[in-house]
């Protein structure tokens, strides 16, 4: 999907070069519609100055040190990790987090800037523009095919017969839309 185009080394090229950059992050849209979880690390309120996160009830979570992985293209990110003081007799722990002992969290600072700064345009009335001409994601069709009605592969051969059979999944897939 165009999501994954999102990635921190991704981000930092297009910065590079000048680029403005319209790009989705994974979870754009989730967050447009308020449906992702306030309990997300990524979502945690961050104190620059004092350099710690502040989780849904409102405790500190302190710097517990910061290390480099390599991601799988071998672009180094920097984590930073945060951890709660006391998760014992929380309320919300249980939605919070599933681990032994306090929460811990993993946070790229610096794929966070590059996030809120994508949103930032993304959100914009040129961002919407963009948007509105990309705003069909096909991938959940295929998804559908393959998942549900077991579409793996086709059964006729030649590029004639394939463009038949496509066509004939992709009308039922459509008159399946409309009866609904």
């Amino acid at each position: 999907t165009q999501s994954t185009w999102g990635s921190e080394q991704n981000y930092e090229v297009m910065e590079q070069k000048g680029i403005e950059a319209y790009v989705k992050y994974n979870y754009f849209d989730k967050e447009q519609h308020g449906s992702r979880s306030s309990f997300y690390g990524d979502q945690l309120h961050y104190n620059k100055e004092q350099d710690h996160m502040i989780c849904p009830m409102g405790q500190h979570m302190h710097n517990i040190g910061t290390h480099k992985e390599k991601g799988k293209s071998g672009h180094q990110h920097s984590i930073t990790r945060y951890q709660a003081q006391n998760c014992e007799g929380c309320p919300m722990r249980g939605a919070c987090h599933k681990q032994q002992g306090d929460r811990i969290i993993e946070v790229n600072h610096r794929l966070r800037e590059l996030k809120a700064k994508a949103a930032e345009r993304l959100r914009s009335e040129e961002g919407i523009r963009k948007r509105k001409k990309r705003c069909h994601d096909v991938e959940p069709v295929f998804a559908n095919w393959k998942q549900n009605k077991h579409f793996r592969r086709f059964s006729l051969r030649g590029k004639e017969k394939v463009t038949l059979e496509i066509g004939l999944i992709a009308l039922a897939h459509n008159l399946q839309k409309k009866k609904k």
